[in-house]
């Protein structure tokens, strides 16, 4: 599942950039927009779930969840 959503750069702080989203500002990292990207460029931010990861992940955690509570 894809959602998109659009923002604006508002600025740059360090290694983050400041983007203005349905009215409300949100600090993400820099490195993830284009070396590029500058202040007022609109950008769209899609974000998509990895179902493969996110299984992978719950395995790993599940495996050091039983041997945290093994006997």
């Amino acid at each position: 599942m894809k959602r998109k959503v659009k923002g604006i750069i508002d600025r740059f702080e360090s290694d983050i950039a400041v983007v203005e989203i349905d009215r409300k500002t949100h600090n993400l990292p820099k490195a993830i927009f284009p070396k590029e990207a500058d202040v007022g460029d609109v950008v769209i931010i899609e974000v998509t779930i990895d179902k493969k990861e996110t299984e992978k992940l719950r395995k790993e955690i599940e495996e050091l969840m039983n041997e945290v509570w093994e006997d």
